[in-house]
Parts: structure tokens; sequence; C-alpha cells
């Protein structure tokens, strides 16, 4: 008589999901993870013999561990059935070894969507531990350790304590320090721009803007005001005409389904969402939500891949799902496919939902606000990579003046397509959409109505955000899916990269630290070095390569620069150059410098010790106090009621020491650049995603919008929806904002009472 099978998995919510499934023959435990690693306090690889790793299990588990012990003597057979991809078989693998499972009794199960379908089909078809992908992932975890623990103390020394070096953040931080050099070594070069405004009847209704193309047939590029100028002598009396019209269907493509690159360079885009948040909410939604009459479902196929590849059951799901829900003309007549890139590991599907009928309106009210928006992000993006293109009706008008072109071209949607589920975001702000062009015909005499000039520059290449430089180390091959959410969080937690905006910028530690590594490990550093590891670790999963073999290739140059590097930087101690703000000391009046402690950056007085003053770093905003006319700034809290964290606007002298000046302005809402036309003062709108319209604020102006009429959220009676538990809430993040706004910034009495700095 066989006892209960046993099936461990990670977490909790996968284990809830999998024994919904399996029923009661079976009990699904979660092992929470690794429960057997290389120790912390030391190296814990015996390179003089072969590079072996000592094991040990992770202290604090070991109550999981003597559990799932228990429970494997109970049963009969287990089923290790962590993730699919090579740190999931790593898991299984130490499972096995660390619960004494021989090959009889264990068996490795995968699941690339958690369905009662794919799940009942796995157990019944479990496989060996694959060896090929556990010593992949051993080489990296061996080859990360030793690059971490050699490098790391190096740098403790030569330029402060808790930094640290690794094979991929290292070369990504180089990528985002190139960067700011090409920006800073940008050699700006001028040109123009010269539009006609020209008019079938004269009238500026049926006008239009062309504009300048070039000379006799030649496009020509205007790099001064003279050349202008010379245009416009030989156009300005002259007649226009039509001289070719071009109409044509343009059709556009859909975008493919989302893998782990795409999928986090989107969600940045459109949701906002960084890398790390958008890998833990879509875990989440693999792993399984509780949706009304459904129980436990995983709404979401396995979100770390870099394959386009999609099943054909999921492609006659898309298909019948599209038919009945758009109709003929909005599928394409066959399932679309798509080529995954050379080089990809291609080991699972694109990710998408793990059943289209499960629309994101239909278990909105299971998920979470997050939860939400990201499933529907994947449900569009499934759903519109398998119909129709969009076709746009295209008009292209050249016109001709003395021998000068200008051209104009209107662009209109003629059927939808896809694009009426699903249109991909861009990196950077699209240029305004153009106007309809009127009716004409080739020949036809048009009346110019003036011309618009404008001077420009070429400007540098733009920073980084978290979605260009994901895609960039997706297009530069360093890293693999599961790599990318937590190097672009280790260079941020480092402080080697700061976040401005959205855009992500180096620090002088971080140059100091990738100026090091350029200068003593230009390995390391080196994408194609980087990328080319990357290769010879799939290589070992393929089984072409041995992973100590590997290890050994790569530890005899790193030694050797290690070695040197030390030997080199003798007696040196790399200084980290000082950044300074535009804050003044409000105690001694010098410029006051940014610096980091253990709570992160603050502004500090470079008078230390004489002068202990700090104060919390804020962003200075557009736009003028309307108290005082002083600077607004943006600065943050974390509320006491709920811990989370909250924005709020107020004026530089908020909190100031000198009375005469301190102002008590406080606001929600966002400063803009905009005056008000009427009185002249600064003008805020809401804050949130999309546009949202500039209001101004001072009531003794005609202009002046009432707080009912702004727009966004806000406080509700009991009876208006909202719950009192939220408007309390709410009442209580304003008070504690305006009590941090007002509050004096305390000078330390002491050296051993000020904030510990790290220069």
């Amino acid at each position: 008589m066989a006892k209960t099978s046993l099936v461990i998995v990670e977490s909790p919510a996968k284990a809830k999901t999998i024994g919904k499934y399996l029923g009661p023959g079976y009990q699904v435990k979660a092992c929470m993870g690794h429960l057997r690693d290389l120790p912390k306090s030391t190296l814990g690889v015996d390179i003089e013999n072969g590079f072996a790793p000592n094991y040990r299990p992770i202290k604090g588990k070991e109550d999981i561990i003597s559990d799932l012990k228990k429970s494997v003597k109970s049963s009969d057979m287990v089923y290790l059935a962590t993730d699919p991809d090579r740190e999931g078989e790593a898991i299984s693998w130490h499972l096995q070894t660390l619960l004494g499972l021989d090959g009889g009794k264990a068996r490795r199960v995968t699941f690339n969507e958690i369905t009662r379908k794919v799940v009942n089909e796995s157990i019944a078809a479990p496989r060996s531990i694959d060896q090929d992908l556990v010593d992949a992932q051993q080489a990296r975890r061996v080859l990360d350790r030793i690059v971490g623990y050699q490098l790391s103390p190096l740098l403790w020394k030569k330029i402060r304590r808790g930094l640290s070096a690794g094979r991929v953040q290292s070369a990504v931080t180089r990528m985002v320090c190139d960067r700011e050099k090409e920006i800073a070594d940008f050699k700006p070069q001028e040109y123009w721009s010269l539009e006609a405004r020209l008019s079938t009847d004269g009238t500026e209704k049926l006008s239009f803007w062309a504009k300048y193309y070039g000379e006799n047939g030649k496009k020509r590029e205007l790099s001064s005001a003279e050349e202008v100028a010379e245009v416009l002598a030989a156009v300005e009396k002259a007649a226009f005409s039509v001289g070719s019209i071009k109409r044509q269907d343009k059709y556009r493509s859909p975008s493919p389904p989302f893998t782990t690159s795409t999928l986090q360079q989107e969600a940045s885009r459109k949701l906002s969402m960084s890398p790390r948040r958008t890998m833990a909410i879509a875990q989440q939604l693999y792993e399984g939500v509780d949706i009304s009459g459904e129980g436990a479902v995983g709404l979401i196929t396995y979100m770390r891949t870099d394959s386009l590849r999609l099943s054909d059951e999921a492609l006659d799901a898309a298909k019948g799902f599209i038919l009945g829900r758009y109709g003929q003309d909005y599928y394409p007549g066959k399932a679309r496919t798509y080529k995954t890139k050379s080089g990809a590991q291609d080991a699972h599907e694109a990710i998408r939902p793990s059943d289209v009928n499960l629309t994101p309106e239909r278990v909105k009210g299971d998920l979470t606000a997050d939860q939400y928006r990201l499933y529907r992000l994947i449900w569009s993006r499934f759903v519109a990579c398998q119909m129709s293109n969009a076709v746009f009706d295209s008009v292209s008008v050249e016109a001709e003046a003395a021998g000068h072109a200008f051209r104009a071209s209107s662009t209109s949607m003629k059927f939808s397509g896809f694009t009426a589920v699903y249109e991909e975001g861009k990196d950077e702000e699209k240029e305004e959409k153009e106007a309809r062009l009127p009716p004409l015909a080739e020949g036809q005499s048009l009346r110019q109505l003036g011309f618009q000039q404008e001077q420009h520059f070429t400007q540098p290449p733009p920073r980084y955000t978290d979605a260009s430089l994901i895609r960039a180390m997706e297009e530069n091959g360093i890293g693999r899916p599961s790599t990318y959410a937590p190097t672009v969080t280790t260079i941020l937690d480092r402080e080697y990269v700061i976040k401005d905006g959205k855009y992500l910028r180096t620090t002088p530690l971080g140059e100091t630290v990738n100026g090091l590594m350029r200068d003593k490990f230009s390995d390391i550093v080196d994408t194609n070095f980087t990328a080319r590891m990357e290769k010879e670790l799939d290589d070992v999963e393929r089984g072409d390569t041995q992973w100590q073999e590997l290890l050994k290739r790569f530890y005899g140059p790193f030694k050797e620069e290690l070695d040197q590097a030390e030997k080199d930087l003798e007696g040196v101690r790399l200084k980290i150059p000082v950044e300074e703000s535009e804050e003044v000391c409000d105690l001694c009046g010098k410029q006051m410098v940014i610096k980091s402690g253990r709570f992160g950056r603050f502004l500090a007085c470079p008078g230390y010790p004489e002068c202990t003053f700090t104060k919390p770093l804020v962003v200075v905003m557009p736009g003028r106090c309307p108290k005082c006319g002083g600077r607004l700034m943006k600065r943050t809290g974390t509320s006491k009621k709920t811990n989370k964290q909250y924005t709020y606007y107020c004026c530089e002298f908020a909190g100031s020491r000198d009375e005469s000046k301190k102002c008590d302005f406080m606001t929600w809402d966002v400063p803009v650049a905009d005056d008000c036309p009427v009185c002249g003062q600064t003008m805020f709108k809401k804050s949130g995603k999309g546009f949202k319209k500039p209001f101004c604020i001072n009531e003794g102006c005609e202009n002046f919008t009432p707080e009912d009429k702004r727009g966004g959220w806000r406080k509700k009676t009991d009876s208006g929806g909202e719950t009192a538990g939220a408007e309390e809430t709410a009442s209580g993040e304003q008070a504690e904002a305006k009590s941090a706004a007002a509050e004096k910034p305390a000078a330390k009495k002491t050296p051993a009472k000020k904030p510990a700095a790290k220069t």
C-alpha cells in the first residue's frame, strides 16, 4: 500500500496551488528556497582541490530541514518540484543530498505553468536531476564567489569598507560610467530647421506646415543661420506648388510576447515598476493567486525566460479568443511565430497567461493593484502578438519652390488591428502627432503664409533608465534572465549608481571603483569578456565543457591580475571625490556636500568636526513658493502608522533656523514650470501617471481652481465611498509631513553622535 507522496517546492503559495491540483494522495511542502549554500564568513571554495565547494546547511533553516526529513521518512516517493531553471535544478540537487534521497526515491518534475493539466502531466512523467544544469549553476556560483570574495577586500583596503565587486555588476557599472563619459565628452553641433506654412486657398483653415527637405532633388542639412537665410531668400517670393503626392497603406506588426528582459523594460516604461518589483509580482502570478470560483490559480507561465516560443495549445487558445471577442478581421489567418535570438537558452516558453480566458477584468477583484497591472500587461501583449497588423493611411506631399523642396506627411488609422489591445511603450517621449493634410492634387498651386526657423543642437546620448540598461545588458550578452533585476538592484544598493528621476547616473564612488577595476582588472569589467563567460556557462549546461575546467581557465589570469594589483597599490588609498550640492549649511554657510551613511545619502557640512550640521537630501522642483518666493523642494517621509513612504513638496525654508525666513508651505500637489497666466504664481498639478492639467492655487486669483475640481484623489465622507481608515491614514500622513517640513534640522552636539558617514 503506497504512502503519501511528498512534493517539495520553494514557496508556500506555490505549495498551496499545486496541492489543490494533486489532491489528498500528495503532501506538498515548501523548502523556502536554498537550504544549503557556501558559508558567508569564508570563501568556501577549495581552489587547490579542483575548486571543490564547501556547501553547508544555511543557518536559521534547521527547523525546515528537520521537518522535511520527517516527511521524507513517511513517503514512498519524493518529487522535487523547484523552479524550471539552473537555480531550481541546483536547489533540487541540494535537497536530494541534504535529505539523503537516493535516485530511486527522489524524482525531478518541473512546471512551465502551474495549471491542473500541466501539474498532473509533469507528475506522471518525472525525470532524474539534470547534472549538467546543476554544474552550470555551480560554476556560476563558485565563479561569482571567487570574484566577489577576492576582489572586494581589495576595494575595502584601497577605497572604503562595505564595497563589493562582481563579475556582472562591475561590467554593468562600467556601462553606466561609459555612458556618463560619453555625455561629458559630447560636443554639440549646430543645425537648423525650417518650415513653411502653406495653404491651398490662402486661409489658415486649409493650411499645413511643411519641413525643408533639400535642393534639386537632393537632401540638404541646414547647419547655420546663413544657410537658412540663403534658402529663404530663394523661396520667399517664389511660387509654391505641389510637386508629388504619395498615398499608401502602412502596416505595423505587433511586438512579440514577453521575455524576462522585455517584461522588465515594459513594466519600467509603462508601470514605473523597478525590475526587482516586477519579478517579485511576476513570481506571485506564476505561483498562484486565489481567484473567486477557481481557487488558487497560476496565472502566468514561468517568468525567467529568453525564448519567444509559444506552445501550440496556447496559440490555439489565442486564436479562439480573438475570433470570439474581436472577429475574423482581427486574426491574421494563421498563428504568428517569432524567432528567438541567437544565443538564447530557449528552455521555456515566452511569458504568457496560463489561460487566456482569464481576462484582466475577470480577475481584477482578486488581485492587488500591482498584480492586476502586471497581469494586464502580460495578457494584453500575448493576445496582441497573435492579432492582425494595424493599418494606417499614409499621405506624403512634396511642395516645390525655386528648386527647393519642403515635405509634409499625415498618417491616420485605417484599421486598429492589434492596437485595439496593446501598443508597446518607448524609452523616450514621442513627438506630437502629425496634423491632417487638406485635400491636395499634384501641380496644385499653394499660397505661402509664412516661415518658421529654429536653431537646434545635437544632443548627447541619454542616460540609461532601468529599461534601457536591461536592454543593453541583453544586447551585450551580460547576465541572463534571472540576473538582470538583481544586478540593477545591486549597483543601486551599493550607491555606485543612483536614480535621478527615472535616469541612472554614476556617483563619485561608482566612478572611483570603476576606475580601479578598469586599471587593474580590465577583463572583469570588459563587456565582451563577461559575455564570453556567459556563453561558456551555457556550454557547461549543454555538457560540452566541464565546470572545473572553465574555472581553471578563468582563475589563472585572474589570480595574476589580483597579485599584481596588490603589489601596484601597496600603500595607496584612493580618495573618493567630494560631491558638492547647491545647498548651504544653516549654521556656518558653507557649501554642503553629499555623503552616504547607514540610512542612505544625506547632506553634510564639510566643516566637520567644527560644524556637525546635517540634513536630508532633497530634490529642487520648478517654480517658487507661493508664500515667500523661495525654492520648492521634493521630500519623502515614512508613515508611522502604515510604514509606507510618501512624497510631499515644501518650501526650502521649512524648518529654517532663521525665524525671519521660516516658511510653513507644504502640499501634496506637484509644482510645474508653468506660471499662472493671470496672477503669475507657480501652478501645480495632481501627482500620478498620465496627463494632469495644471491649476492655480492662489485663492485671490480669478484663475483659482477649487480643491474639488482639481482631479485626482481627495478625501471623501464615509457616505462618499472612502473608508474611515483610508481617510485617517491620509490625514495622518499629512500631519507627519507638515511636522517633518517644519522641524528644525538638529545640529549634532558631538562628533560621537554624528551619523556614520562614508567619505
